[in-house]
């Protein structure tokens, strides 16, 4: 049986079929035609074999994705799949498989070939390669990378500084605009609106997830539709079904991160006696398993790399001289990843069965709101996570210590029925949802979304628009309170300070006011940075380069603000003071006309490869804004991180419902849905999603393949 192909005026797929493993041939297939480049990708960095195609670029991650065991686990975890998940599993890379064929070699694969002067030849697609692809969109969108800067920090500034960079995992005791644990602003938001709240009497759900923005973006927008179910939703390039964002008909869902303690990260004492290898652990010396795998490197010699797991799991970081850390990881642990969730996602028909198939989900811990037509909304926590106390969620744990022995996964509670309003933005929990992490961003965005729709009714689709797009920065007020009533400052800082006082707080594209406090911010920042006091913070590292971004010092500061301006040995007055100075006579310029979109693409630096890129529009909102757009730390910054989707789910009807992504469904540039939503997500508007078969343009396949 095949499956047909139909798109809408954004070029986005509507695939439908005559059962649900031809509808999953069929999104492989469409999913290889539009995204082929960014899933090819994605599965020779879980294969760990991107520099075979890269070169040298891809060296660091191919190390990573070795040591941690991506390849391995993501089979094992396919071996253990029910019978009924591995065929369907199958299907859509028989799909993939045949798409490859059909849609011919990638512009960005002609680039590689002409730089590095020969041809590698595609490989079929192996079947457990979707498991890879999902492992691969997580493995360090985790706790690790961070526990690994905190270990930094301890070791560089000492136990007392290290207080005040590192949180300590309890709720701060006064302004929780503040934020509880200098994370980084990154994070997603959603809101679930009861029947008693919207216009039509049925829920309405809503959100946009903010990842880092990469070409193409993280999500894929597509409709799947066979007699069993018809949903459309935001698929994750290389993997079936829809995992994060969905609408069945009659019941929608959409998630967050949960900013969870998901993965420990163990310091390791190895010692070593030729060929083998023992580790210390809480009841002495412990044999581990230790193999020598070579990367291949396209244009350069193959590089060799240890394999070494403990019995706490893969050794991610080898220092030497014995010194190693290892990750204990759910998904590696139980060889499970949830995959058995999606198909049970595509068949849900009410709030109940989201949550029970959501029961199944295993990596990143996530908090998931849900709403069907009958008028139930839900909200829950789905993930594994270890029982392991605030304290132990800070640093790395000593692998020879007893805490270093396996923990259970928590229990987590029950599905709260939400009668209003429910909002999620990554802060930390305060009733409905269990306080599982150690780290989370200001809960500044929670906070406004719930002030827009607080004490309102009759709300639509259309009204959600607003809240979208809110560009209030509601971290600006601590920031600039600390600095109102500073003295011995030259009239043009004064000046420059009062018209900041003044200043409404929005990060508007056309503001110069908001322009003019992120220079101020990042003057902050940098003298902060140049601190004798957190001079140490700048030695390298020796975790590898894959890991450089998570020890940015400048980033790290900014996301410790304005608690840093709390601590005496930072001088903080001086601080402000001559952060005020500096911007005292610079030129007046639009907050957008340095707030631009850059998103990143794996052909990034290169040598001798020009990179697709997109048209630097400006861009409103800041990091801490409901509408967040991120820049890299300083003034001018380009936008890397911000909303990779919006979503509004409408359980009344839905055809009301609306989706759009940064740049379009098309992956080729050469394509012209490469970048024809991108318009739209500047202006963090977004598209109908349409759902008439007869508003839909049929296409035939390609020749090519057999869907």
């Amino acid at each position: 049986m095949t499956a047909d192909l139909f798109r809408d005026a954004w070029g986005v797929p509507h695939v439908r079929a005559g059962d649900h493993l031809a509808l999953a041939r069929g999104q492989g297939r469409v999913t290889a035609l539009d995204r082929g480049w960014q899933i090819e990708v994605d599965r020779w960095r879980a294969e760990g074999r991107l520099a075979e195609h890269l070169g040298a670029a891809g060296v660091e991650w191919d190390r990573f994705a070795r040591r941690a065991r991506l390849a391995d686990t993501a089979q094992r975890a396919f071996d253990r799949l029910p019978a009924d998940v591995q065929d369907w599993v199958a299907a859509y890379v028989d799909g993939v498989r045949d798409g490859l064929l059909a849609g011919g070699r990638p512009p960005e694969v002609a680039a590689l070939d002409a730089r590095f002067g020969d041809v590698v030849e595609p490989e079929p697609w192996p079947v457990w390669a979707p498991l890879g692809v999902l492992l691969v969109a997580h493995a360090l969108f985790s706790t690790f990378p961070r526990l690994l800067w905190h270990d930094h920090v301890l070791r560089t500034l000492g136990p007392e500084l290290a207080a005040v960079v590192v949180p300590d995992g309890t709720p701060p005791g006064r302004d929780a605009q503040d934020g509880t644990a200098h994370e980084p602003v990154a994070g997603s938001n959603a809101w679930a609106l009861h029947g008693s709240r919207t216009a039509s009497g049925r829920p309405l759900l809503a959100g946009d997830p903010h990842r880092i923005l990469e070409l193409p973006g993280p999500y894929q927008q597509v409709r799947l539709a066979c007699p069993e179910y018809d949903v459309v939703g935001l698929a994750f390039p290389g993997v079936p079904g829809v995992a994060h964002f969905g609408h069945t008909g009659t019941v929608a869902w959409g998630i967050t991160n949960a900013m969870a303690h998901h993965v420990d990260l163990f310091r390791e004492r190895l010692h070593r006696d030729g060929d083998r290898v023992r580790a210390l652990g809480p009841d002495g010396w412990e044999p581990t398993t230790v193999s020598t795998e070579r990367i291949g490197v396209r244009g350069a010699d193959d590089e060799p790399v240890e394999i070494l797991e403990t019995r706490r799991g893969p050794v991610v970081v080898d220092r030497g001289a014995g010194a190693a850390y290892s990750v204990r990881m759910p998904a590696r642990v139980d060889l499970d990843l949830g995959v058995a969730c999606l198909p049970a996602l595509l068949r849900a028909r009410t709030a109940h069965d989201v949550a029970a198939a959501f029961a199944g989900w295993v990596d990143p811990v996530n908090r998931v709101l849900t709403a069907d037509t009958d008028g139930t909304v839900l909200s829950l926590t789905a993930g594994r996570a270890p029982v392991r106390p605030p304290s132990d969620r800070r640093f790395p744990l000593d692998a020879w210590s007893p805490a270093a022995r396996p923990a259970p996964w928590l229990v987590l509670p029950e599905p709260v029925a939400v009668t209003g309003v429910a909002v999620d933005a990554n802060e930390r929990p305060a009733g409905r949802a269990p306080d599982l992490g150690s780290g989370y961003p200001s809960s500044s965005r929670a906070h406004r979304i719930a002030d827009l729709l607080r004490g309102r009714g009759s709300l639509t689709v259309d009204d959600l628009a607003a809240v979208h797009g809110d560009t209030l920065l509601p971290t600006a007020e601590p920031l600039l309170a600390r600095a109102a009533t500073l003295d011995g400052l030259t009239p043009a800082a004064d000046a420059a300070r009062a018209r900041l006082l003044a200043w409404d707080r929005r990060m508007d594209a056309a503001s110069p006011d908001a322009a003019l406090f992120v220079r101020w911010r990042s003057a902050v920042i940098d003298r902060l940075v140049a601190h004798p006091v957190l001079a140490p913070l700048h030695e390298p590292h020796g975790d590898g380069a894959l890991f450089d971004p998570w020890f940015a010092v400048a980033g790290r500061v900014a996301d410790a603000l304005p608690r840093l301006l709390d601590e005496p040995a930072l001088d903080p007055a001086a601080v402000l003071r001559d952060a005020w100075e500096d911007v005292a006579t610079v030129e007046p310029q639009a907050w957008g006309d340095v707030h631009r979109v850059r998103p990143v693409h794996v052909l990034d630096g290169i040598p001798g490869v020009v990179a697709p890129t997109v048209a630097a529009v400006p861009l409103a909102g800041d990091g801490d804004c409901v509408r967040s757009t991120t820049g890299l730390p300083g003034f001018g910054g380009s936008v890397y991180r911000g909303s990779v989707a919006r979503w509004v789910w409408d359980l009344d009807d839905r055809r009301n419902s609306r989706w759009g992504v940064p740049f379009g469904a098309a992956s080729d540039p050469r394509d012209p849905h490469f970048t024809d939503q991108l318009g739209d997500w500047a202006a963090a508007r977004t598209v109908p999603v349409v759902t008439d078969w007869e508003l839909l343009d049929p296409e035939p396949w390609p020749v090519g393949g057999t869907s």
